[in-house]
């Protein structure tokens, strides 16, 4: 079966639409899910009608959810230098909108840096995914230690190079016995977690945003369906407001006339 058949199948038997993802990248998704499970693309299709579980992991498969604490330090190094404090200290409120948050490592990196700034209690933070599972998981703020040890090492190189002396401790509460660890309340209790599907959905909330974090998403769609989303976010984005890109990542050539480029991340211009 044609990929193109395959996708748009699914999309007819479940209400998840893939049909505008990148061909390369899906395409070597949907082979790990047929030798791993040795079933065909038919079967595949069949099975998803009638086991929901398994449409689920399908839909894992498919999407991307390799997240981690403070991935790519010395990026969050230059945008607390740049982007964070340039956050107006006097607005009563700044919003953050995290797309495709996975398991909400990267939330949490923001809200750490945040809390360091002082700015902790006047941020209002949304983070959205298509995956309900993914959602729950970083609404509860629980991740294996053992397995995940580097993320103390990228706290550290964070910290360390920004002068900062907060130590791991201070935001996560460790139980090596049972291999976790768990984000304090004082983070946990901060970010609103809401499922989107950005091929289909509209944002799940009314108001405009100061930060919109996109990192190592937009590779994964083609251009056309990058544009798509593009102007949606440009749309919830206040004049001036701040978008973060994944290092390998570049605005879609249609909408770089409406960004300025501030090195680690891009300004919405004012200039029509």
């Amino acid at each position: 079966m044609e990929l193109k058949t395959f996708l748009r199948e699914f999309k007819q038997r479940t209400k998840y639409d893939f049909c505008d993802y990148s061909e390369n990248s899906i395409s070597r998704r949907l082979q790990k899910i047929s030798d791993e499970s040795g079933l065909s693309h038919e079967e595949i299709l069949s099975k998803v009608n009638t086991d929901k579980d398994f449409m689920m992991r399908v839909v894992e498969d498919i999407t991307v959810n390799t997240t981690e604490l403070f991935r790519d330090p010395p990026v969050w190094i230059a945008l607390y230098k740049t982007l964070y404090k340039q956050l107006p200290r006097s607005a009563a409120s700044i919003t953050f909108w995290h797309i495709g948050c996975s398991v909400g490592l990267e939330v949490y990196s923001n809200l750490i840096l945040l809390s360091e700034l002082g700015l902790l209690n006047r941020c209002r933070i949304i983070g959205t995914d298509i995956n309900p599972r993914v959602l729950e998981k970083a609404r509860q703020g629980v991740y294996a230690y053992n397995f995940n040890t580097y993320f103390r090492e990228n706290f550290d190189r964070v910290m360390t190079g920004l002068g900062l002396k907060a130590k791991f401790e201070d935001y996560f509460d460790i139980d090596e016995a049972n291999d976790q660890m768990r984000v304090k309340s004082k983070l946990t209790s901060k970010p609103q977690f809401m499922q989107m599907d950005l091929v289909q959905d509209k944002p799940p909330f009314a108001y405009r945003v100061d930060v919109v974090f996109l990192r190592n998403v937009m590779i994964y769609f083609n251009n056309a369906l990058q544009v798509k989303i593009m102007s949606m976010v440009y749309n919830k984005m206040y004049d001036g407001a701040s978008l973060v890109f994944g290092k390998r990542e570049s605005l879609p050539l249609s909408m770089r006339s409406r960004f300025e480029s501030k090195g680690q991340y891009y300004q919405k211009s004012t200039i029509q």
